[in-house]
């Protein structure tokens, strides 16, 4: 098999490969700086709980809807995503909950009562393409839709990059020195749960984080200043798309789970290969 037909062919003859393509770089250029973020800040697992809150409002748009349309699915992602955002933070400043914890029990209800939602009017099917996505399957409005929540993203966070990254590591600071500190973290909330639902849209609710947590963590091996995490971050979650895609169309593999595991061979190889590697560590002491 030439280079042109196992690599450029599955592109050039089928829309459908070019359009989960672009969707999946449209994807890793917003989710990439966000999961960085959201590393810095020591929210990974609020982005997990944000994934799984989307849910029910995706089931509520399916059912309204009456057929897996992603621009209803999303639009009610969207909002059960910025509802559970505005009531974990009130329980947290309201009990003596901590924000994971708020999260964490909001995220347990949103996915139980989405399932629930699914399973009552829908079938075992279109609950799977919920909860994986359907890549393959993405059509011109949910194209636009993921390409506008990306590039909504980057233009936000050029923005607010100098306030948004000093209320990550010293909000102390900021508070000190007038900024406005909540405003920027809901406006960093907001941000997440739109990308999250551009996730939604090609990797489903189970997975819609792993475009942006796996190259975060990638990124944080090969790199220490912030601009070359954010760097390498977007540049591995668009080979994962790439490389996934391809994968999946030789193999028969469904194409989510082979875009994540792509990300996680990469992550994989990181750990041994980057410079802040604990095998490349314990062999330099061995040498001496």
């Amino acid at each position: 098999m030439s280079f042109y037909s196992y690599v450029v062919e599955p592109f050039a003859d089928f829309g459908f490969m070019r359009r989960a393509l672009v969707a999946a770089i449209a994807l890793g250029l917003g989710s990439g700086p966000m999961g960085v973020l959201l590393m810095q800040r020591r929210m990974s697992l609020v982005g997990d709980s944000m994934s799984h809150a989307v849910l029910p409002g995706a089931a509520i748009g399916f059912l309204i809807a009456g057929k897996l349309s992603l621009l209803a699915m999303g639009l009610g992602g969207l909002v059960a995503g910025l509802a559970v955002a505005l009531l974990s933070g009130l329980v947290t400043r309201t009990t003596s909950l901590k924000e994971d914890a708020s999260f964490a029990t909001f995220y347990l209800t949103s996915l139980a009562l989405g399932v629930l939602i699914v399973s009552l009017r829908g079938s075992n099917i279109d609950l799977l393409h919920i909860l994986f996505g359907t890549i393959l399957a993405i059509d011109a409005h949910a194209l636009y839709l993921v390409g506008a929540i990306a590039s909504f993203t980057l233009v936000v966070l050029a923005l607010i990059y100098r306030p948004l990254v000093a209320e990550c590591f010293d909000p102390g600071f900021l508070r000190a020195v007038g900024g406005k500190g909540p405003f920027y973290h809901f406006l960093f909330l907001l941000l997440l749960v739109l990308n999250l639902v551009a996730g939604f849209q090609t990797l489903g609710t189970l997975m819609a984080v792993g475009l942006m947590m796996l190259p975060a963590a990638i990124a944080q091996l090969w790199a220490r200043t912030l601009p070359a995490i954010f760097a390498i971050a977007t540049v591995s979650a668009a080979v994962s798309g790439f490389v996934g895609l391809l994968l999946s169309y030789h193999l028969g593999f469904a194409s989510g789970p082979t875009i994540i595991l792509t990300a996680s061979v990469i992550y994989s190889l990181s750990l041994l290969l980057s410079p802040s590697s604990g095998v490349k560590r314990l062999l330099k002491r061995r040498a001496f």
